[in-house]
């Protein structure tokens, strides 16, 4: 495994879902959350990883298999009431994720 590029993922993905929730949390009702969480949520944590993947380069579609897989045991932490617990643990496995299967995109010659 590549635990630089597992920790850049993860503080990539962390900064960048950071972010997003206060953008959202900011520019929305609670009401939204409530109602369209459960689509918003995934959707933002989706377009983080595809930020973190350009930004790192890796493979995109990896990356967001990677990011799905990551995001099944946040969707648990989150239907027990631990939402943010389980935010922390999908970066720990993202980044995880992005170590392991080290699949940067080739750059033109």
């Amino acid at each position: 495994m590549d635990r630089t590029l597992a920790l850049k993922a993860a503080g990539t993905q962390l900064v960048v879902v950071g972010v997003l929730a206060l953008i959202m949390g900011l520019a929305l009702p609670h009401s939204f959350f409530v109602d369209w969480g459960w689509i918003a949520g995934p959707a933002a944590w989706m377009l983080a990883a595809t930020i973190t993947a350009r930004v790192l380069t890796l493979d995109l579609g990896r990356a967001l298999v990677g990011a799905a897989l990551a995001g099944i045991p946040s969707a648990l932490a989150t239907l027990t009431g631990l939402h943010w617990l389980g935010a922390l643990i999908a970066i720990a496995l993202f980044g995880a994720w992005c170590g392991h299967t080290r699949t940067t995109t080739p750059q033109p010659a």
